[in-house]
């Protein structure tokens, strides 16, 4: 079987900006069709008017293109009604049909309060489902397998069954990274930098001594995470910051506005995570681009309530006019550690050849 439909999850409350999103996408390539999304159940899924025009889309729709989905699973019809006394063979049924060679198998469910509620029921229906795949010859731990397994519950007695391609999608069950609070870190937004280090610089090693600015420093979270990759920062704030930072040796700090500070010479790096407007941020992100002063830069956008899809893409088009329409790569996240914001990623074409271009 080939899945024609394509289930994407994420934030709760991000239902619809989600929905908007895959709708935009499959549009773009051909594909028409509609969501279907309920509020704060924490995932929706797009269902194609034509099944061979959705499994085309799902083959061949890149994931990184996505802002607000944290996962994207290619998967048949929901599986509803499974009986309580036995879930895994009309489970492991579906699974069949989709083939026999996996690379994991991963069982999720929605990042909420109900879905949470559904791993005290998926936590011992792992192992005997397990079993089941292994005798009827399925393998689910292939390291040369090109897709990944997932089976979605919704509620306990129904669930999606889907794959998902290893290239092609998040790299942790629900699109999750656990990440732990560094006993060290001034802050808990160290974890949004952590994260977005994971997502868009995978596997990156960095040199020590290179140098980074973080604009909108205190009292040093995101700072926190630079010094321990082994760069020399300048953090930039008129607020306090950690003095175990500045003890380090590696951190200089400016009493500045993030908007007027100027480095000296160019940086590798520029990472802000300030409370203004998103638009004042892109800009400021593009023009350190744009000036030289940095050659890679991650920073946040804070939402608004309303129209959220339509300010990220404002400010992908105001970052598009300061970079003169092309020559740079940019990727927009809604990533877990974050809340009603996003976070950009974006450097001149030649810094780093690992994302789509704008």
């Amino acid at each position: 079987m080939r899945p024609a439909r394509l289930l994407l999850y994420g934030r709760a409350g991000f239902e619809r900006e989600i929905a908007q999103e895959i709708t935009a996408q499959a549009a773009d390539m051909g594909v028409e069709g509609f969501v279907k999304a309920r509020d704060d159940s924490g995932f929706a899924v797009f269902q194609p008017h034509q099944d061979a025009m959705g499994v085309e889309l799902g083959l061949h729709l890149e994931f990184a293109r996505l802002v607000f989905a944290r996962q994207m699973v290619r998967v048949g019809e929901l599986l509803t009604d499974l009986p309580e006394s036995d879930r895994v063979t009309p489970i492991a049924a579906g699974v069949r049909a989709l083939g026999t060679r996996f690379a994991s198998l991963w069982l999720e469910m929605p990042d909420t309060n109900d879905g949470k509620a559904l791993a005290t029921l998926t936590r011992p229906l792992q192992a005997h489902l397990e079993r089941a795949l292994r005798k009827s010859g399925v393998t689910f731990d292939d390291p040369d397998a090109e897709e990944r397994l997932h089976v979605f519950f919704v509620g306990g007695r129904a669930c999606y069954v889907g794959i998902s391609a290893v290239t092609n999608g998040a790299h942790w069950p629900m699109g999750i990274p656990r990440l732990r609070m560094p006993s060290g870190a001034p802050s808990r937004s160290t974890l949004k930098l952590a994260e977005a280090l994971l997502e868009f610089a995978p596997g990156r090693r960095f040199e020590p001594g290179r140098a980074a600015v973080d604009l909108g420093a205190s009292p040093g979270g995101w700072t926190w995470q630079l010094v321990q990759r082994g760069f020399m920062v300048t953090a930039v704030d008129n607020g306090e910051m950690d003095a175990r930072l500045l003890d380090s040796g590696q951190v200089k700090h400016r009493r500045d506005d993030g908007f007027h500070y100027r480095p000296p010479d160019p940086v590798d790096w520029m990472v802000c995570d300030m409370v203004e407007s998103p638009s004042r941020i892109a800009r400021l992100a593009a023009h350190w681009i744009a000036e030289g002063w940095c050659r890679e830069t991650i920073f946040n956008l804070k939402l608004p309530m309303k129209k959220r899809r339509e300010e990220v893409e404002r400010c992908r088009g105001l970052i598009d006019e300061a970079l003169g329409g092309g020559g740079y790569y940019l990727r927009f996240k809604h990533l877990y550690h974050d809340r009603e914001e996003i976070t950009g990623y974006l450097a001149r074409r030649a810094a780093q050849p690992l994302h789509s271009a704008a």
